[in-house]
């Protein structure tokens, strides 16, 4: 039988190795942010769309990192897709106490983003995990992600 460790280890693996929603610009951007982790040399740019009603239309990512950086910017991509922009401020909260506490709150459900719960006990790797999600919190923010093309797009540090 196959212990829950290995199979959040494999799904890791699986979107470190091959990303969803990766390699690509979002066609029609209105948001965009580039994220830097200078501890492990990972780099992304995210770009996104956010429709009339304040919905994420569609989410992509590019950039290079280690697999931690890139699975979770690519569960990221998956869960974020469809969800209003402050239903993905809340998730990123919910996300962020999970890696840095190990644990999320009963009545919360991150589904597969739960396997990042052992993150907590490699401090230096908590970067990693939520530089995709500061990143697009940076480009959530309206005042200063709005953008003419990815380029242009603030940069988010972890430091």
């Amino acid at each position: 039988m196959i212990d829950l460790r290995e199979l959040y280890q494999d799904l890791i693996l699986d979107h470190g190795k091959r990303p969803r929603n990766f390699g690509r610009p979002v066609a029609n951007a209105n948001r965009a942010a580039r994220g830097h982790n200078p501890l492990c040399g990972d780099k992304l740019t995210i770009t996104l769309r956010v429709d009339e009603e304040g919905v994420i239309s569609d989410l992509a990512f590019d950039g290079a990192g280690c697999a931690i950086s890139t699975a979770s910017a690519s569960l990221m991509t998956e869960t974020l897709k469809g969800k209003s922009v402050a239903e993905a401020l809340t998730i990123f909260e919910q996300f962020h106490h999970l890696v840095t506490d190990g644990e999320c709150p009963d009545d919360v459900d991150l589904g597969s983003l739960e396997v990042f719960a052992g993150v907590k006990e490699f401090p230096v790797r908590v970067k990693c995990a939520t530089l995709a999600w500061h990143t697009v919190v940076s480009a959530l923010d309206v005042s200063q992600s709005t953008i003419n093309s990815p380029d242009s797009a603030p940069t988010v540090s972890t430091e």
